[in-house]
C-alpha cells in the first residue's frame, strides 16, 4: 500500500502551490519567493518565520512563542504530517517522486549515488532486513563509517518499521557490548574494519544478538552485505508506521556517565530539516553538504545525511579519520556550499597552513558549528582568514539538532544566537522559576524533535523531562536582543571570592590570546582550600610553552574579565581530552590534578608540556 508520497511534502512555497498564511487563513497562489506573502497579508519577515506567515503573525520576543492580533499566544503550526507516515519515503523516495531521480544524493571519494540508486539501494536492504528476519519495532544496530551504506542501512531498516541503531565508531570492546545488550539488536550491520572490536566481545556475552553482516567480504559466521544486497528485490513497500512511531535510537556521547539510548519518532527528522535546514540556513537542492561530525553523531546525522535529503542537495561522505590537511584536500576537491564541523575542529584548520597559496573555501556559503561552545576569537579568526562566517548553535542528542542558532548576516561572536521559531526556551533558577535578562540560569528547551525519553532508563528521564521541557544541563543567559550565552554545564560552574565563575568565559578569553590554540579551566583548591580556577592550555605550533608565557596569559584574562577570573595556576598540555564528538572532558582534567597530588605549575615554575590520555571516546 502506498503512503502517497507526494501528498506529505511540506508546502513551503514551491511555484503554484496554494499557501495559507497560517494565522490569518488568507490564501493565495504562492511564488518560490520568500518574501511574498499570502494575497492581503502585510508582508512578514521572512528570516524569522518565512514566507507562511504575515504581519498578523509576530514572534513574542526571545521565545520563539507566537502571537496573534490580539495578543492571544499560538503556536506555530509550520508542519502538517499525515497520521500514517513512514519517515524513509519521505527522506528517499520523494525525490523520486518529485523528478529528482537522476540527480546526485552522495559523493564519497570516486562513487557518485544517483537519488534513483539511493532508492532502490535502501529498497534492497529493506528486503535483506526482512529475510534476516527483523520485524517491525525491532533494532537493528549499525557500526558503520560514513559511507553510502550508512544512508541505505538507516533508512532501509526505518522503511520495513524497525529500529536504526546508529553507534560511535569509536568505542571501545566492552563499551559496544553494553550498547548491544542495552538495544537487543538481533542483527547487527558492521563496517569490515570495525568488524575485530565485535569480535573482540565473547559472543555468549551478547546475548539478543542472532546476525552480524559485514559492510565488506563475508567473514566467519558473518554474510557480505554487497552479496546479500544483490540477492534482494530493489522494490519495497513501506510498513505503514505512524509518524508517532520510533525510527532510530541514538545513544548520546555526553562529558561522563554512561551512554543513553534516545528515542526518536518518524516526525522528528522533518522537524529538524523545515526549522533548522530550511528556515535558517536556507538549504535548497543546489547546496553540497560536508560534514566533519559523523553521521552517527545526531549533528553530523542532520548535516550529512537527511538535511540534504530533505531538499533534494548532495552530500559529501568519507569514512576516512578527518584531520586538517584531509578536510582542506575534500573541500577543495568537492567544493562543498555548507560546512559543519566543531570548535575543536575549527582551532585545529586554523592552526594548519600551507606555503603560498591560502586553502580555497571560497565554494563555502556558511560554515556551521555545533557540539561546544565557539569561542568569539575562532568565529573571528575564521571570518578573517577565508571569509567565511561561522554560524554557532545549540543542539544535543536528545534535542536531535539545533534549538538555538545564530542567523547568517545576525552572527553574534561567542553567543550560540536566538532560539529558532517553533522552538521555545526558557532560563530558570533552582526553584524552576525564569530569570531576569543576564542571570545565569538552567537552560530548558520544548519542540517537536526533542526525544520521547531514554531507553530503559526510567529515573533519568524523569529527571531531564519535564512535561513538554527538557533540561538541557547547560548554564545559559540571555540578552536584551534575545541572544543566548553558554556558561558552561550546569556541573562546571564554581565560586571564587564569593561569585560565580563561568570557565567558558575564562576559555574564550584565554583563546583570544594569538598564543593559544585551545583552553580548558577546571575549579581548584589552594593551600589554603579556597577554590581558585586552574586553565589547561594547549598553544600554537609558532609559540613555546614558557613562564613568562603563563604570566602573559594569568595577565590576559585578568585585563580583559577581572582579577578573580585571573586562573591562579596555568598548565600547557598537548592536546585537551575531548569525546569523539568534541565534548571537554573536564573529569580528566580534574582526574589528573588528583593524582598529581597539586603539583601542577604556576607562573614562578616552568610549564611542560604533556599528553593526557583521553581513555574511551564515549566516558
Amino acid at each position: 500500500m502506498s503512503l502517497g508520497v507526494s501528498s506529505y511534502a511540506i508546502e513551503e512555497g514551491r511555484k503554484g502551490a496554494i499557501v495559507f498564511c497560517e494565522s490569518c487563513g488568507k490564501q493565495s497562489p504562492q511564488a518560490r519567493e520568500r518574501d511574498e506573502t499570502p494575497a492581503g497579508c502585510e508582508p512578514g519577515n521572512p528570516e524569522l518565520y518565512g514566507a507562511r506567515f504575515c504581519t498578523c503573525y509576530t514572534p513574542a520576543r526571545f521565545t520563539g512563542k507566537y502571537h496573534d492580533r490580539s495578543g492571544r499566544r499560538r503556536s506555530p503550526r509550520l508542519i502538517s504530517l499525515p497520521e500514517r507516515f513512514n519517515v524513509a519515503t519521505y527522506f528517499v523516495d520523494r525525490n523520486v517522486v518529485e523528478g529528482r531521480r537522476e540527480r546526485l544524493a552522495i559523493e564519497c571519494g570516486d562513487e557518485q549515488v544517483s537519488y534513483q540508486e539511493l532508492l532502490e539501494r535502501t529498497d534492497r536492504i529493506g528486503n535483506v532486513l526482512r529475510k534476516l528476519g527483523v520485524r517491525a519495532e525491532e533494532r537493528v544496530l549499525l557500526l558503520l563509517m560514513d559511507s553510502p551504506e550508512f544512508l541505505y542501512c538507516f533508512f532501509g531498516a526505518i522503511k520495513i518499521g524497525a529500529v536504526a541503531v546508529p553507534v560511535n565508531t569509536l568505542l571501545k570492546p566492552h563499551e559496544y557490548e553494553y550498547i548491544f545488550n542495552d538495544c537487543r539488536a538481533r542483527v547487527a550491520v558492521v563496517s569490515e574494519s570495525l568488524l575485530p572490536l565485535v569480535e573482540q566481545i565473547p559472543r555468549e556475552r551478547l546475548q539478543y544478538l542472532r546476525e552480524v553482516v559485514v559492510a565488506g567480504e563475508a567473514r566467519g559466521d558473518c554474510a557480505s552485505l554487497y552479496e546479500l544486497m544483490r540477492a534482494a528485490s530493489p522494490e519495497l513497500e513501506a510498513e505503514p508506521t505512524s509518524k508517532d512511531d520510533s525510527a532510530f535510537w541514538l545513544y548520546s556521547s555526553g562529558s561522563t556517565g554512561v551512554s543513553k539510548g534516545c528515542i526518536h519518532l518518524h516526525h522528528d527528522m522533518v522537524v529538524c530539516s523545515e526549522l533548522y535546514a530550511k528556515g535558517i540556513l536556507q538549504m535548497n537542492e543546489q547546496d553540497r553538504c560536508y560534514s566533519v561530525a559523523r553521521l552517527f553523531f545526531a549533528y553530523g546525522l542532520g548535516n550529512a545525511g537527511y538535511f540534504p535529503l530533505s531538499c533534494g542537495a548532495t552530500t559529501i561522505l568519507s569514512p576516512a579519520r578527518p584531520t586538517a590537511a584531509s578536510i582542506y584536500a575534500d573541500i577543495e576537491r568537492y567544493r562543498p556550499t555548507l560546512f559543519f564541523s566543531v570548535p575543536t575542529n575549527y582551532a585545529a584548520l586554523l592552526a594548519h597552513k600551507r606555503e603560498g597559496q591560502d586553502f580555497d573555501l571560497s565554494s563555502v556559503r556558511h560554515a556551521i558549528s555545533a557540539g561546544e561552545g565557539l569561542p568569539a576569537a575562532l568565529l573571528e579568526r575564521f571570518k578573517q582568514r577565508f571569509g567565511v562566517e561561522i554560524l554557532d548553535a545549540l543542539g544535543s542528542t536528545e534535542t536531535l539538532q539545533m534549538v538555538i542558532a545564530n542567523r547568517p548576516g545576525e552572527a553574534r561572536p561567542g553567543s550560540s544566537g536566538r532560539i529558532i521559531p517553533g522552538y521555545e526556551a526558557k532560563i530558570v533558577d533552582d526553584k524552576g522559576d525564569p530569570v531576569g535578562l543576564n542571570e545565569i540560569g538552567d537552560l530548558m528547551v520544548k519542540g517537536d524533535s526533542i526525544c520521547t525519553g531514554y531507553w530503559n532508563q526510567h529515573e533519568r528521564t524523569k529527571e531531564a523531562f519535564v512535561g513538554h521541557w527538557f533540561r538541557t544541563g547547560d548554564k545559559y543567559y540571555q540578552d536584551r536582543d534575545g541572544y543566548f550565552w553558554h556558561a558552561g554545564r550546569a556541573d562546571d560552574l564554581f565560586k571564587v571570592n564569593g561569585k560565580w565563575l563561568s570557565p567558558a568565559e575564562v576559555e574564550s578569553a584565554l583563546i583570544a590570546h594569538p598564543a593559544v590554540r585551545e583552553a580548558a579551566v577546571v575549579a581548584r583548591e589552594d593551600e589554603a582550600g579556597l577554590t581558585k580556577p586552574a586553565a589547561y592550555v594547549v598553544v600554537n605550533s609558532e609559540f613555546a610553552a614558557r613562564e613568562q608565557l603563563a604570566g602573559e596569559l594569568q595577565d590576559w584574562v585578568a585585563q580583559n574579565l577581572g582579577g578573580y577570573k585571573r586562573p591562579r595556576w596555568i598548565e600547557f598540555l598537548a592536546e585537551i581530552p575531548k569525546t569523539a564528538t568534541g565534548k571537554l572532558q573536564r573529569f580528566k582534567l580534574r582526574e589528573l590534578q588528583g593524582q598529581r597530588n597539586q603539583t601542577s605549575v604556576n607562573p614562578a615554575e616552568v610549564p611542560s608540556k604533556r599528553k593526557l590520555n583521553v581513555g574511551s571516546a564515549d566516558s
